[in-house]
């Protein structure tokens, strides 16, 4: 064999799995079809600004996994990963209003009508129970999706907060998703005031977990192959045959590049889809941001407009993510015109969503020095109450000579579940290789 484990994908689940892996001493080689490594949590260096492409931020809580790599890795400062300079804002009656995530949100309104507040502190009892975010489908709620969760309930809960939250962070459709992994999340990660950034960038995990594997970026892995001792990888480079590969791609991507998944794994993957994202960042002179108290994010409810969905003020966010006096601005469009924007040219999404973002961040325009489009084909795996119904079968059919990992593997859309899959995915790696050698003994 070439390598003891093929890792393909190099994002924050590939590189966990590759990371225990190698550190139990086998030998693993990454692949990534990228010039880069960290997947969704990227950063984009240029001209003194740091710019996130993919995830903004992580939490103190529901992290656990991610914490203990930080820990092991050395960047556990809070230096090096400070809480968010301001907090979550909805876009409500002209102005940016905050306490959308907190439990002072009950009192102070957060753009929410007083029924509607008691709507939501129904909803954040109900989501404290029973809701386990590794097992979404054993909730108590079954496989509701988040717009029948508001069935009956005061409007404002869906306008103004369950839509703006599920489409602003995840980039879902509310009448598609599910209502159990997004309660699960919330309950899991806590308030925002205990979420945190990565000083350097989000992707200072991922460069960090990287670091002495045996990683082929810019490999584009075009099949993976069972044979009857082992898998063989078709890259464009060559071939590697491996005793185990492990698949931490999005769903609809391992679903092409391995006919030869079980029909149990199939009906899950085809099953499992991924929302599209594009987001635009705007390097500007000088700091702008939503009129209203300072926010790290901001959301805009789908009543208020049709193209922007979240705006992120990365100078608020976290310190020296700018030069001196400047300002950063990224912009999410909204998931229902994102299909359009994949294929428009970066000049007509910038302008499109520019335009659009003028109304929020008055003087953007004027304010801006250059701009960069981030499209995602798989931004984030879309928890559907159909996908929500095969992932137990899915997860326990798991352990064969082809295993995945990623966010999507739990219906969690975060880097915890990216990091907690890959090493889940090891691990079963490593009993499969250990079970291989008893039996050759």
């Amino acid at each position: 064999m070439s390598v003891d484990v093929a890792v393909v994908g190099a994002g924050i689940a590939g590189l966990a799995a590759a990371r225990t892996l190698a550190d139990a001493g086998h030998k693993v080689r990454v692949f990534e079809s990228l010039d880069r490594v960290g997947g969704r949590m990227a950063t984009i260096r240029t001209a003194g600004y740091r710019i996130d492409t993919g995830a903004e931020q992580l939490a103190e809580r529901g992290y656990e996994s991610t914490w203990a790599f930080i820990r092991e890795l050395g960047i556990d400062s809070s230096d090096a990963i400070p809480r968010l300079g301001a907090g979550i804002s909805v876009w409500s009656g002209g102005r940016a209003r905050a306490g959308v995530t907190r439990l002072s949100g009950l009192l102070t309104g957060a753009g929410l009508a007083f029924p509607a507040r008691l709507d939501l502190m129904k909803m954040l009892l109900l989501s404290r129970s029973d809701f386990d975010p590794d097992r979404p489908e054993e909730s108590p709620i079954g496989s509701r999706t988040l717009a029948e969760l508001g069935d009956g309930r005061h409007r404002d809960l869906t306008e103004h907060l369950l839509q703006p939250v599920a489409s602003g962070f995840f980039g879902w459709d509310p009448a598609r998703s599910a209502a159990a992994p997004f309660l699960a999340l919330l309950a899991a990660v806590g308030p925002s005031s205990t979420w945190r950034t990565y000083r350097d960038g989000m992707d200072t995990l991922a460069r960090a977990l990287a670091r002495g594997l045996d990683v082929r970026t810019s490999c584009q892995v075009r099949r993976v192959l069972t044979e009857p001792d082992g898998v063989r990888v078709v890259t464009t480079t060559g071939e590697t045959t491996a005793r185990a590969v492990v698949l931490c791609v999005p769903a609809p991507v391992a679903l092409a590049l391995h006919p030869g998944a079980t029909e149990r794994e199939r009906a899950f993957l085809s099953a499992c889809s991924f929302t599209p994202v594009v987001k635009v960042s705007f390097r500007l002179d000088r700091p702008l941001g939503p009129p209203g108290r300072p926010a790290s994010v901001v959301l805009v409810p789908g009543v208020a407009d049709g193209t922007v969905s979240t705006i992120m003020a990365d100078h608020v966010k976290a310190p020296d993510r700018v030069p001196a006096g400047a300002g950063l601005v990224t912009v999410m469009a909204r998931p229902a015109v994102v299909p359009d924007l994949l294929e428009a040219s970066d000049e007509s999404v910038v302008q499109t969503v520019g335009a659009a973002a003028e109304r929020y961040v008055p003087g953007l325009a004027g304010a801006t020095v250059g701009t960069l489009v981030h499209r995602f084909r798989h931004g984030l795996p879309e928890a559907t109450p159909a996908a929500l119904r095969l992932r137990r079968g899915f997860e326990q059919g798991l352990g064969g000579a082809v295993d995945y990992a990623g966010d999507w593997v739990q219906l969690r859309p975060s880097s915890e579940g990216a990091v907690r899959t890959g090493r889940r995915a090891a691990r079963r790696v490593l009993s499969r290789l250990a079970a291989r050698v008893g039996s050759v003994r």
